[in-house]
């Protein structure tokens, strides 16, 4: 069933609107999004890029490439990472985190497992 989730940064200058079914929620434990977060683990979903707007007053996210031809957008004011880009034709990703409302996704595997800390168990 299509909807449309709003989201965005810490300080609300990027900001999003994507309308459409929710792709392939899950965790990554890659070294990239360990060293983007801070964290062991970050949260991603896609949507389709069609329906899919930047509406926040800061426009776009600044964009960093972290693989060839994959790149993390964040905001350049408050340094949230809000977005991915080049992962998948036709579909762009957001952190589950900076939805407005990500109570009905659940992350359905761990990317990257092999690279998990040993203190959290790996999902999947």
């Amino acid at each position: 069933m299509s909807q449309t989730l709003n989201g965005g940064c810490l300080c609300g200058s990027i900001r999003f609107s994507a309308t459409g079914d929710p792709d392939f929620p899950h965790l990554c434990s890659c070294a990239h999004c360990q060293r983007l977060s801070g964290a062991p683990v970050m949260s991603w979903v896609s949507f389709p890029m069609d329906g899919f707007q930047w509406t926040g007053p800061g426009g776009e996210p600044t964009w960093f490439e972290t693989f060839p031809q994959i790149c993390r957008g964040f905001c350049p004011l408050c340094g949230s990472t809000v977005a991915s880009k080049g992962d998948e034709a036709g579909l762009v990703g957001v952190t589950m985190m900076a939805l407005d409302d990500h109570n009905g996704l659940v992350p359905v595997r761990q990317s990257f497992v092999h690279n998990a800390v040993p203190w959290l168990i790996p999902l999947g």
